[in-house]
């Protein structure tokens, strides 16, 4: 039997901000935007969000919010709305009350979405253009109210990381610690997990500082995936942009506190904490999709259709709907989504999943559309980290570099060429900007190196260990015939498809794995490493893990020495990162002789010891060279010499031994051997002089220092 409803006497008018539901210690104020409504309905849940308790009409509509405050409720209320207004679809309308809908500002979730004919406004298996009369309740989740007190007194006074000595680690919370044998069995793959000490620690040992997370905004479970016994694993399917998803919390009631907690933590450890966000699509999908929060409150407003077509979708994100980022309210929706995960959550930022779409206007990607606009402005927005996955599956949706200065991008051309280099694809010339933070892309408007975010694998793709052991993509476990993921790798599998007992290729797997790693942490820019490369994860060679919930994504902690020695090469490579500035500079290396210094920042050697002539710049067949580093280069605007090390790198993707002479350079008598990938351990004595005929192994690369 449903409790009886509050009296309508007691809700009073309440305002039209902030958003959402907002508790002030005696009741909740909500408010709700939907410009073409005819009337909003509030409904209460009792404690199991089963039985709806209350259906309360808001009472006031000011500027296209409706709002209204209820007196004697507070935390742990939980609520939905249901929303009236035309259903015409051809006019781009799909209000149907009869679809309980979460709230777009909802700070927490309760519940799972059930896959029933009554989610849907129209009558499946008919039309889209039929409208279905059907409660949605019982079959969708709910919205809570919270309390956000939470005492942050206990985190250390925290310190952004500069850009220039930024190491992103990307990594999923579930799958990090879903096996990790130092965490309580019920902490294991939630955020509680990820805060436990050992974890942290861990993180904190290997010399990374900006932990990158897949999405942990509330998502839905795809119906065709959950029917393959599989489930959406990465979280691209947003549902809620203010709620951390309560499958991540070791207690869903504290998903909340329990999201800070971790972020607390993290901070405590010097730590950053970057959230990888979804704001291009939502997972309501095409027409023929669900309608479980913003199609039911708002779809011509929230939503880019097609303008002679307004039933249908644009589908610049391939995803079935797009959001409309030139709305006024769409975009204060997602900045008030940031403001609130970076003042309330204290993240440190964001990665922008497609990012391209968040640049979007009607007549195709424009660098200041009215979102960048906003984010440029915002004085919170301003001094913390933005990232942008700068492609989507729209027409001109490749846009590297066109994203605004305070902008720091993915940039897959690094990982591509590095890729082809090692497996001998790819030429010096080809390689030598992508060194240098890729110039010839982001040197404009004032952007510095750190723009560049270098990596060789993310979540998306290959593992680094399954880069070097497979030539074709394994994705029968996803159930799609092998036909999803791209077939496009720039893998090379040495000589085997896959695990092998062969030594040769196994010790030649093991140094292109940290031919790469030291590829990344010694160039220019930002690294990114995805988490688990260290230990040598693999994925079995599937490259398109999206949906496995399971051995195949997480992280398996196992470990024997050559794991160990990968751990211990990592190390050394973040420590050298931090030691030598030379190798983390914010000014673009130029490679042009500076007259009034009498230094070249960068200067290119071939095998001879001597600077490349244009020849040896030109041959598409060279695979060896150094790249050297003078220390004396200027390091900021002001004219002076740097006082940093020189160091030389030579990199070597051939297969045999090359004879490197190794070359003068001012106010040094020696080189000093300080990595070379061919060595586990590097002997004593490691002092060369200028001139000396050094034997670079096949397929390695070498770091000295200048003495």
């Amino acid at each position: 039997m449903n409790a009886p409803e509050p009296k309508l006497a007691t809700v009073k008018e309440g305002l039209p901000y902030p958003k959402g539901a907002t508790w002030d210690g005696k009741g909740v104020n909500f408010a709700l935007f939907s410009a073409n409504a005819t009337k909003v309905e509030l409904c209460l849940f009792d404690a199991e969000g089963k039985t709806q308790t209350a259906r309360i009409e808001l009472p006031e509509y000011r500027d296209e919010i409706w709002h209204g405050y209820v007196p004697d409720i507070g935390p742990g209320t939980i609520y939905g709305f249901r929303v009236h207004g035309p259903y015409k679809p051809d006019e781009g309308h799909r209000f149907n009350p009869n679809k309980l809908l979460l709230d777009p500002y909802a700070r927490a979730h309760i519940g799972e979405l059930k896959w029933d004919a009554a989610v849907f406004g129209y009558k499946m298996g008919e039309e889209d253009s039929t409208f279905d009369e059907r409660d949605s309740a019982p079959f969708v989740p709910k919205s809570v109210v919270v309390d956000p007190d939470f005492d942050w007194k206990r985190e250390t006074v925290w310190k952004p990381v500069p850009w220039d000595r930024t190491i992103v680690y990307e990594t999923h919370v579930r799958g990090f610690t879903k096996l990790h044998p130092g965490v309580p069995e019920g902490e294991r793959g939630s955020f509680a997990g990820l805060a436990h000490k050992d974890v942290v620690g861990y993180i904190k040992s290997l010399g990374v500082t900006t932990v990158e997370l897949l999405p942990v905004h509330t998502f839905i479970n795809d119906s065709f995936l959950l029917e393959r016994k599989l489930t959406n694993y990465w979280g691209y399917n947003s549902i809620g942009f203010f709620a951390p998803d309560p499958r991540y919390a070791s207690n869903p009631a504290k998903s909340l506190q329990e999201f800070k907690e971790m972020v607390a933590r993290f901070h405590d450890a010097g730590l950053e904490v970057v959230i990888d966000v979804v704001y291009n699509h939502t997972a309501e999908g095409n027409e023929k999709g669900p309608t479980l929060s913003f199609r039911g409150i708002d779809n011509a407003s929230y939503y880019r259709l097609i303008p002679d077509k307004k039933r249908y979708y644009i589908n610049d994100t391939g995803t079935g709907n797009t959001l409309n980022l030139s709305h006024p309210r769409v975009i204060q929706l997602v900045t008030d989504s940031l403001r609130y995960w970076v003042d309330e959550m204290h993240v440190d930022g964001f990665r922008f999943d497609l990012g391209t779409i968040l640049a979007r206007e009607p007549g195709g990607f424009d660098t200041f559309n009215g979102f960048m606009k906003a984010a440029i402005q915002d004085p919170l927005l301003g001094r913390i980290k933005l990232i942008a996955e700068p492609w989507d599956c729209g027409p001109g949706g490749y846009q590297l570099s066109g994203f605004p200065s305070g902008w720091a991008e993915w940039n897959d051309r690094f990982r591509d060429t590095v890729r082809d280099f090692w497996r001998a694809q790819a030429s010096p010339k080809a390689l030598a900007p992508r060194l240098c933070a890729s110039p010839d892309v982001f040197n404009k408007s004032g952007r510095q190196a750190w723009s560049s975010v270098n990596f060789i694998t993310a979540h998306d793709g290959f593992t680094l260990n399954d880069l070097v052991s497979y030539n074709d993509k394994h994705n029968e476990a996803n159930g799609e015939n092998n036909q999803d993921g791209n077939s496009n790798n720039r893998s090379w599998n040495h000589g085997a498809e896959g695990p092998t007992d062969d030594a040769a290729i196994k010790g030649l797997r093991k140094r292109q794995m940290k031919n790469m790693l030291a590829t990344l942490l010694l160039s220019q820019g930002t690294p990114m490493m995805l988490a688990g490369d260290e230990r040598s994860r693999t994925q079995r060679g599937n490259n398109n893990a999206y949906c496995q919930d399971n051995e195949i994504s997480w992280l398996d902690w196992k470990t024997d020495d050559a794991i160990e020695r990968l751990i211990r090469f990592v190390k050394k490579l973040t420590g050298l990162r931090l030691k030598y500035p030379v190798l983390r500079q914010r000014r673009f290396l130029s490679g042009i002789y500076n007259e009034e210094l009498g230094v070249k920042d960068v200067a290119w050697v071939s095998a001879t010891g001597e600077e490349m002539s244009a020849a040896e710049w030109d041959d598409g067949n060279a695979r060896c060279f150094g790249m050297l580093l003078d220390g004396r280069a200027q390091q900021s605007g002001i004219r002076q010499r740097g006082h940093e090390a020189t160091l030389l790198i030579i990199f070597n993707s051939w297969q045999d031994v090359v004879k490197f002479k190794l070359p003068a350079a001012p106010e040094g008598e020696c080189w000093e051997l300080i990595a070379d990938t061919n060595m586990p351990d590097l002997p004593d004595g490691g002092r060369f002089d200028i001139g000396h005929v050094y034997e670079v192994t096949g397929r390695s690369l070498l770091l000295f220092e200048l003495n």
